[in-house]
Parts: structure tokens; C-alpha cells; sequence
């Protein structure tokens, strides 16, 4: 399995599949990946080698506003979202799968996105949104923007991006088999590095196998 991605001065995508040992329903968080979804700035001593929190942000800000896209507001990456969330008290526990990535996410300042395997259509690709281009990100059939915004298209068209994932393929009760996209900056490549290794490590923990995805840049 690969991936290709358009060419981006700034961009590195790092990616790996996992094959989950039971369905994401049958699959609860165990109390200590809970315990990552709160901010706890020295909870890995790997964490004090990176560079301060804002600059991190402002890099992915800068990534994503190469194409041309808006990346403030709601609109901002996906890791700041979370770090604003979790100031406020413990991030919410979704499944197994969604709280390892909102866990390493929300303590290496990394936007990261999941989507479940088997509801993607190959061939999977990476590049901009186009004009016009839009897709649902919630329940609630709330649509966002696409034009500009870095984004990973099955053949149904886009499905991931560092901002907000696609309802089209979002993880659920029965997924058992997932894509993780790391997004990494060029101008900030260490806490995506981090993030990367951080995710394998506590997806092996719960006894998930995991399989490095390589993304051919064109």
C-alpha cells in the first residue's frame, strides 16, 4: 500500500496503517491513555526537546496557508483546537483509536488525522482542495471549505486534512482497520518526527499491529 502526494515545498507526510485487534466498539481506552488527554507539558521527557508550543503552531498555520487557505479561527489546525480544549479540563474520550491521536496531537502540538481504511476507495492521494470543494465534518452535516487546504482524496474525493477529518470516513464502532496521517511541517519537522513514533508505540501497547505506509511524492 501507498500513498502519493502532489508536490509542496513545505509538506512531509508521514503515515501507517493499523490493524486493530477487536472492533473500535469492542475496543474501550484503558485508564492510562486517558490519562494523555490532559495537557501535561512534562509527561514524556522526549516532549522538553521540542521546540515552544507557539512556534510549533505558527509553522503549521504557515503550512497551511501556502495554498492559499485561511488557517485561523475555526479554521486553525486541528492540535490547537485540542490544546485550547484541553486548558479548560480533560479532552473527552472518543475510542481507542481517536484517543491515542487526540493524546499524542494534543501533547506534541501536532496535527493528525485518522480515517478508517475500509470506508476510503483507493488510490489515495495527497494535495490541495480545489475551488468548490467542500465535504461534511460532523454528525450534524456541518460542511467546511476545502479550496487551498491541504487534503488526502480517495477516489470519492476528500476525506482528511489537518483541520477537520471527513464524516465520509471517520472512525466507528465497527472500524478495524485505520489510516493515520501524521502532517509535518518542513520548518518544524521534529514534534512530527515525535508524534509519528509516539503513536506506534501506544497503539502496539494496546496490542494493535501497525504497518508503516509509504507516501510517494510525484
Amino acid at each position: 500500500m501507498f500513498i502519493t502526494q502532489a508536490p509542496h515545498p513545505l509538506l512531509r507526510t508521514l503515515t501507517f496503517e493499523t490493524i486493530l485487534p477487536q472492533p473500535l466498539g469492542q475496543f474501550p481506552s484503558p485508564p492510562w491513555l486517558q490519562e494523555l488527554l490532559k495537557l501535561h507539558p512534562e509527561s514524556d521527557p522526549r516532549l522538553a526537546q521540542l521546540p515552544p508550543r507557539e512556534e510549533i503552531f505558527k509553522a503549521y498555520r504557515q503550512l497551511l496557508r501556502w495554498g492559499g487557505f485561511k488557517a485561523s479561527g475555526r479554521s486553525k489546525p486541528a492540535a490547537e483546537y485540542l490544546d485550547r480544549t484541553a486548558r479548560t479540563g480533560q479532552l473527552p474520550t472518543i475510542n481507542a483509536a481517536v484517543d491515542v491521536l487526540n493524546a499524542v496531537s494534543l501533547q506534541t502540538g501536532v496535527p493528525i488525522g485518522v480515517i478508517d481504511l475500509d470506508l476510503a476507495q483507493p488510490p489515495l492521494h495527497i494535495d490541495l482542495g480545489q475551488a468548490g470543494e467542500e465535504y461534511i465534518f460532523n454528525r450534524s452535516g456541518q460542511e467546511m471549505h476545502l479550496e487551498g487546504l491541504i487534503c488526502l482524496r480517495d477516489a470519492q474525493g476528500p476525506c482528511a486534512n489537518p483541520v477537520k477529518d471527513s464524516q465520509r470516513t471517520k472512525t466507528n464502532e465497527n472500524t478495524k482497520r485505520t489510516l493515520t496521517l501524521v502532517w509535518s511541517s518542513l520548518d518544524c519537522s521534529a514534534p512530527a518526527q515525535l508524534a509519528y513514533q509516539w503513536q506506534q508505540e501506544l497503539l502496539r501497547q494496546l496490542g494493535a499491529e501497525v504497518r508503516e505506509v509509504e507516501v510517494k511524492c510525484l
